[in-house]
């Protein structure tokens, strides 16, 4: 198990990279496209890169309150639900960590997930739905899960995630737009009697455009595969946390069984979710944000042999 979480964790690290890498490819595209292609004048490029960084950094410090906005979450105290706050209070005190936040989402569909730049400004949250449908054994599990997430500092990367993906759709849509519209070759038009940006090359400059139309592609795949091991992960940590790897595999079921799409929330939060809350589609396994819950359990109940 402590083999498969380290490689987890290499994992990440290396389609952190490439996010990196498809921001790059996007600034490069677009300082070919915008600047005419003149050699050594990459000043539009560092401004991208620097504008993605800005914008990240922003996402760093306020997407938690943005995807609990998102969801219409309301924070609660003890006596508002005891049930809830209790067995998330037991479980901070089993791993060590700081008391999260602990928030309810008024949605019927079961579902809970936890948000937060590090463990001191971690926060959980459960639906209504997810609420009405486990027992404790199986709540306790999910949220043991979602504790996970906290402890191995998933909440951190989730941010990051989520940061990178809404700059590089965003990035990507508006500079495509430009591209197709006439908006590039401006500037090279200007110094370069030779017919517009790319400095009068039609491959760099279909190249360029491919970029900008596979950037997002690439984006929401490395999304999907970096989610998928973080779930894994926290199933895992679930199990250590409670010794008990049968009360998230019967919650999973159930959330199997009972999973319906969340009312509010945003495909950038998805894979923040303990469960995929988005209707399942023909793509679903492709850029799906969640690994197959049968594939979980199946994790689990090999887990459930070294306890």
């Amino acid at each position: 198990m402590y083999r498969a979480i380290a490689a987890n964790k290499r994992n990440t690290v290396f389609i952190m990279l490439m996010f990196l890498v498809i921001v790059a490819a996007i600034a490069f595209a677009v300082n070919f496209l915008w600047g005419g292609g003149r050699a050594g004048d990459f000043s539009i490029f560092y401004a991208v890169i620097i504008g993605a960084g800005l914008y990240t950094l922003f996402q760093y410090f306020f997407a938690s309150g943005q995807a609990l906005a998102i969801t219409g979450a309301r924070q609660i105290q003890k006596a508002d639900n005891p049930r809830l706050y209790r067995i998330v209070e037991n479980l901070s005190i089993t791993t060590g960590l700081p008391m999260p936040k602990v928030y309810i989402i008024n949605d019927p569909a079961p579902n809970a997930f936890s948000t937060g730049r590090d463990p001191k400004h971690a926060s959980v949250a459960a639906t209504t739905g997810i609420l009405d449908l486990m027992d404790d054994s199986e709540l306790e599990g999910v949220m043991a899960h979602e504790m996970g997430h906290v402890q191995n500092y998933d909440i951190r990367v989730s941010t990051i995630v989520f940061g990178l993906v809404v700059a590089i759709g965003f990035l990507a849509d508006i500079l495509l737009r430009l591209s197709l519209f006439g908006g590039f070759g401006g500037r090279g038009r200007d110094n370069n009697n030779s017919g517009g940006g790319g400095g009068g090359n039609p491959v760099i400059l279909v190249l360029s455009i491919v970029a900008l139309v596979v950037s997002p592609i690439l984006a929401a795949l490395i999304q999907a595969a970096i989610s998928r091991q973080r779930e894994y992960l926290a199933d895992a940590s679930s199990a250590m946390i409670t010794r008990n790897p049968p009360e998230l595999e019967s919650a999973l079921a159930k959330l199997g069984q009972y999973g319906r799409p969340v009312a509010r929330q945003n495909s950038s939060m998805a894979h923040m979710w303990v469960a995929d809350p988005n209707k399942p589609g023909f793509m679903a396994k492709l850029f799906g944000t969640h690994p197959p819950i049968p594939d979980r359990i199946a994790r689990l109940q090999k887990l459930g042999g070294g306890f």
